[in-house]
């Protein structure tokens, strides 16, 4: 049987010219608990990353603060010199106090700290998609984002991201920078964010759902994801997935995981192909 490769799920060019495949995978899963600190396994993490390079994935999400910066030591030690059309992207924007502690700072100086730090640990010398963690209501948004647009003058990152954004929020940012991408909690059972992605699919903008995998209820054994699961001898998982890729061409799927096993799981994803029926009665099955 021959194993499915992420180029299945299709590309999207973030930014109009850099171009990834659609199924991605997302790191923060490859630290401690809480998202702190070393993983059980860091062996496994570095299995897991290579594996999912070798899978045809070519789009990996992580970000300063999980660990705090474990995720981007792992990348760099198991991927490290990177292929040519590997795209990592980082976020800053979000401190860390301790296990699943966060507070945001947006500090222009705070950001361009975690910008030289990111490139250091990642061992790049440009960012390719740098992400804005979080807005912090505290910093006027035209001094967080304008640290970024300078730093992307420098050479330092090539494109700008959001994450945890509103429409209003994402066309206020776009008057101070180019944004290419948006990263909200996303999934089958929970579309709250569904405004902001029709907005990015309609503005050629890139939508990285985290969460991706939330599928709750629907995945019980009498369930319809369970149910359209064993007619396409897939899992629940996978089905969720292939659910995203079909919802909008400007989705990129990040699914995270510490094991190879539910990685090859989750690229199996790729070539899932739902029916229009299937699609609708997913899509019914739960209230946006």
């Amino acid at each position: 049987m021959t194993e499915t490769n992420a180029a299945a799920s299709g590309t999207f060019a973030l930014g109009g010219d850099l171009t990834v495949n659609r199924l991605g995978f997302g790191s923060m899963q490859l630290t401690g608990s809480g998202v702190w600190g070393d993983p059980k396994d860091p062996d496994e993490a570095v299995r897991v990353l290579r594996r999912s390079v070798e899978l045809g994935v070519n789009f990996i999400d992580t970000a300063d603060s999980y660990g705090p910066f474990v995720a981007e030591l792992l990348i760099k030690r198991a991927l490290h010199p990177y292929a040519d059309d590997l795209v990592i992207a980082t976020k800053a924007g979000l401190s860390r106090q301790g296990p699943n502690k966060w507070t945001a700072i947006g500090r222009p100086e705070y950001l361009r700290q975690q910008a030289e730090l990111s490139l250091r640990h990642l061992g790049l010398e440009r960012i390719d998609l740098f992400q804005l963690h979080r807005i912090d209501p505290a910093v006027p948004l035209e001094d967080q984002l304008g640290e970024l647009v300078a730093l992307q003058q420098e050479g330092k990152i090539r494109h700008i991201g959001l994450s945890e954004v509103s429409v209003a929020e994402v066309e206020a940012a776009r008057k101070i920078a180019t944004i290419v991408s948006v990263q909200n909690l996303f999934n089958l059972s929970n579309r709250s964010a569904e405004p902001l992605l029709d907005y990015a699919t309609e503005n050629g903008i890139g939508f990285i759902p985290w969460f991706p995998l939330a599928t709750g209820a629907l995945a019980k054994d009498d369930g319809p994801l369970a149910e359209l699961a064993a007619k396409h001898d897939a899992s629940p998982s996978q089905l969720a997935l292939a659910w995203l890729l079909r919802r909008s061409p400007a989705m990129l799927p990040i699914p995270g995981t510490s094991s190879v096993a539910h990685l090859e799981d989750n690229v199996a994803a790729a070539s899932i192909e739902l029916t229009d029926a299937e699609f609708d009665a997913l899509t019914a099955a739960v209230s946006a």
